[in-house]
């Protein structure tokens, strides 16, 4: 059962890294492999918490507990991240990043790194890291064209 499982890892990997080939987006083969995997883990009733002997004791309450604990805190992840999205969807809907953009008149790297660097202690202070990473690097997108630029300073964002 451990080779299906990893090969199923492997052929979802691998239709991840080949996404452009394939043409199709990266969360499909990443939400197929998912399921296909939890699913053989399921049908299968392997153990997937034993690691250690102490838990061929625990009670079945507390693996749920366990179990829950982890699914709680992958869900939560990703509750936020959407929320984030949905932010950053939102001023864009309302044009809000053009207006920023407006405002953005230099050309100068050395002005703009300053001045994303002002933006991100802002917005650091207001909303979250990781909206405000999120927030960043959309407006980089609306305001450097060049693409290995943008990802110098998407990295100094991050």
């Amino acid at each position: 059962m451990e080779t299906i499982i990893i090969i199923v890892f492997l052929v979802g990997y691998l239709a991840i890294t080949l996404e452009h080939n394939l043409r199709i987006d990266k969360l499909i083969p990443a939400l197929a492999m998912m399921a296909i995997l939890w699913a053989i883990i399921a049908l299968a009733h392997m153990p997937v918490f034993e690691v250690n002997a102490e838990l061929k004791e625990l009670e079945p309450s507390h693996l749920d507990e366990m179990l829950l604990h982890h699914l709680g805190k992958t869900a939560e992840i990703l509750v936020f991240l959407l929320g984030a999205m949905t932010i950053v969807e939102i001023i864009d809907y309302f044009d809000g990043f053009a207006t920023i953009k407006g405002y953005i008149k230099t050309k100068s790297k050395k002005k703009l790194l300053w001045l994303f660097s002002i933006l991100a202690f802002i917005l650091s202070a207001i909303i979250d890291n990781l909206t405000a990473t999120i927030v960043l690097v959309t407006i980089l997108q609306k305001v450097i064209r060049d693409r290995e630029t943008r990802l110098w300073f998407a990295g100094l964002i991050i």
